[in-house]
């Protein structure tokens, strides 16, 4: 089957012009960025297979690099390329909205903002959340970046930081890109390390999210802190 056998209606690129992009399922969305299909595979059933194969997951994936996607057969560089932009696209179009909250009440307010940041990502990062007396967010700033598996951070910067924006209130966040949630003992530590830097200064700590696919961690939730 090639998609000129579907009536014009089921075609996914006339579809999004007719009826508009949400109604598209993600088959045809990406089944319309990869354009064409294989001799063996239209570009729907293509689609359907990639998907099929990342159990149906978005998240996963967005992580692919250009050499995980080559892997599909059906797929050359320049599909790789066109998928893989797309999705960096996306990206970088949450991480230039507007924060979505101006005061923290919750771990879930923090998350909508951290998950902006550290969605997709194929290696950690972590990020520091500076607040005021009013939990209104002063700042929301990078400090370290590293591999697949963990990322340096130095206490000594946080609390420097937090000085120099006259914050009272910190939280913290980081990214398992193997959208795990559980926190490590290198997790732990450091966060009581930057807990107890904090608290000489009269800044409080008060969380710290471990952000996975789609969901996340919360050390305040779990009364870790």
């Amino acid at each position: 089957m090639t998609i000129k056998t579907l009536s014009l209606d089921d075609r996914p690129r006339e579809k999004l012009v007719n009826i508009g992009k949400t109604n598209l399922s993600n088959t045809e969305l990406l089944a319309i960025l990869l354009g064409s299909g294989s001799r063996n595979e239209s570009s729907l059933q293509l689609a359907q297979r990639i998907l099929s194969e990342n159990h149906g997951d978005i998240n996963k994936l967005a992580k692919l690099s250009i050499n995980d996607l080559k892997k599909y057969k059906g797929i050359g560089v320049v599909k790789a390329i066109n998928i893989s932009a797309a999705f960096e696209l996306g990206r970088r179009h949450i991480n230039t909205t507007p924060l979505p909250v101006e005061q923290i009440r919750s771990s879930k307010q923090a998350f909508e903002l951290f998950r902006a940041k550290l969605t997709d990502l194929p290696h950690e990062e972590f990020w520091v959340l500076f607040l005021n007396r009013a939990n209104r967010v002063i700042k929301l700033q990078n400090l370290s970046r590293g591999g697949l598996t963990g990322t340096v951070i130095d206490s000594r910067i946080v609390i420097k930081l937090a000085l120099e924006y006259n914050a009272v209130g910190i939280m913290l966040a980081h990214n398992h890109p193997s959208g795990s949630l559980e926190a490590s003992q290198e997790d732990k530590n450091i966060t009581s390390s930057i807990n107890r830097a904090a608290s000489l200064f009269h800044i409080r700590l008060l969380d710290h999210l471990i952000i996975g696919d789609g969901d996340y961690f919360s050390f305040a939730d779990q009364s870790w802190l």
